[in-house]
């Protein structure tokens, strides 16, 4: 393995709106890169998109004259609109996402009453990884390392030595991804975690999300598989599986829905795309009304 294939490149991109981390991957010798969870703009109020933030990691990726490979999803995000299929436009390469979008996918079909034609095999996605799966960004090498809690279908993308672990961990300040959408379960989430928490301690972990507690520090995006062992609040080395439950149950209890997870979910189990237009040529996102909890 070489040192370029060991410790890839990492740019990190700030949606403040979400307070979403996005990432373009890249080995610049070899030109190739992936981009990680990248995100649309999406005005609720209005119901218009933009592309402000994908436009800053196209312009990147050209400035830097990479070629994309792939186009990584951690997961079925339910708090920002994916723009997954606008940077394909732009950039080419394929995009993926775990094989367990499929459940995913289920659950809200139902949830939306979506149309007849949508179907549950994932075959929006360019690619389907599995867990254990490998893949190349050029010379730069990658693992699928499957990570339920959060919802059923959450993947770690490992490159290198940097681990991308979309919404599992946040920085050590802050804890941990919350489990009480559907399908998802703290008890997954503490084997998923404790199982990443194995790799070796000078691994980079790359959050997907930050909320810095107010005032004390600006919004930051790595972090180290030994610091979160030793420091994460929720599930630094000692916590026991029963006491991770027990915690994140009662915190899940008092935290209200994402603001976006309406439009997000049924945009983002479609790989990024907005659903089919009505017979008067507009695209609408469904209300479910007392449905979700």
């Amino acid at each position: 393995m070489t040192a370029s294939s060991n410790r890839p490149l990492v740019k990190p991109f700030l949606d403040p709106d979400t307070e979403t981390w996005s990432y373009v991957v890249y080995d610049r010798a070899g030109g190739s890169a992936a981009v990680v969870d990248a995100v649309l703009n999406f005005d609720a109020p209005s119901g218009r998109t933009s592309t402000e933030g994908a436009d800053e990691i196209i312009e990147f990726v050209r400035a830097e004259q990479l070629t994309v490979e792939w186009i990584l999803e951690t997961h079925a995000h339910a708090d920002h609109l994916a723009a997954a299929p606008y940077i394909r436009d732009q950039l080419g390469g394929k995009i993926a996402i775990g094989d367990h979008i499929r459940e995913v996918q289920t659950i809200f079909r139902d949830v939306f009453n979506l149309e007849k034609q949508f179907l549950v095999d994932g075959s929006q996605f360019d690619h389907l990884f599995h867990d254990g799966d490998t893949f190349t960004i050029g010379d730069l090498e990658g693992r699928v390392i499957y990570s339920p809690g959060h919802t059923p279908a959450d993947m770690a993308w490992l490159i290198g030595d940097a681990l991308f672990v979309g919404d599992t961990l946040f920085m050590p300040d802050v804890g941990s991804a919350r489990c009480d959408f559907p399908g998802g379960d703290a008890r997954k989430l503490y084997h998923s975690v404790k199982h990443l928490l194995e790799l070796p301690e000078e691994t980079r972990m790359f959050m997907c999300h930050d909320y810095p507690p107010k005032g004390e520090r600006q919004h930051q995006c790595e972090t180290t598989v030994g610091e979160q062992r030793r420091s994460n609040i929720h599930l630094r080395d000692g916590v026991t599986e029963d006491e991770f439950v027990k915690m994140r149950t009662e915190r899940d209890a008092t935290l209200g829905m994402p603001r976006l997870i309406i439009p997000s979910i049924q945009v983002n189990i479609r790989a990024g795309q907005m659903p089919p237009a009505e017979d008067n040529g507009v695209v609408y996102l469904k209300v479910p009304v007392n449905t979700l909890q």
